[in-house]
């Protein structure tokens, strides 16, 4: 329940309500450059969705700091990307600036991006270090922070 909360409250605010304001007023058509929009954000969208359930079911938190994961998600997408939650919020703003053909919903984008790299860096990253320890270290080093690694293949057989 503190999940769908979290969510709706704080998701529904900067994935949805700031980038559908930052469009402008006025009707708006969805010209062929906004359809192409629509398949980040909802790529986007569920990103987030399974990030959440990940801290919901196995982490037993939420991603509000007050209320963090007590165990570390290092479980679906979190074995691609550490931040596959904050990467999932940006595609589905960066989705809905090509949807509105909004430049401003694009600077909001850019803004968000800095903000998170921040925040993880000077405030996530140290606060997992010290609850998680080494656990949290040997993630991070096999674990990149943004950008995904392609999936490992096995080794061939012999």
């Amino acid at each position: 329940m503190k999940t769908l909360i979290f969510m709706t409250v704080v998701g529904g605010a900067v994935v949805v309500y700031l980038p559908y304001l930052l469009r402008g007023p006025g009707a708006h058509a969805i010209s062929a450059l906004g359809l192409l929009g629509v398949v980040p954000t909802a790529v986007g969208v569920a990103v987030v969705l399974w990030c959440e359930w990940d801290f919901a079911t196995f982490g037993r938190g939420t991603p509000f700091p007050l209320d963090a994961p007590k165990q570390l998600v290092a479980r679906g997408l979190y074995r691609f990307v550490r931040n596959p939650m904050y990467v999932g919020v940006l595609l589905a703003i960066l989705g809905q600036a090509l949807w509105f053909e909004s430049a401003a919903t694009l600077w909001y984008a850019m803004v968000a991006a800095l903000f998170f790299h921040l925040f993880v860096v000077f405030y996530e990253e140290p606060t997992l270090r010290r609850k998680f320890g080494e656990s949290y270290a040997q993630y991070a080093k096999a674990v990149p922070r943004w950008m995904p690694k392609p999936a490992a293949r096995p080794a061939p057989a012999k």
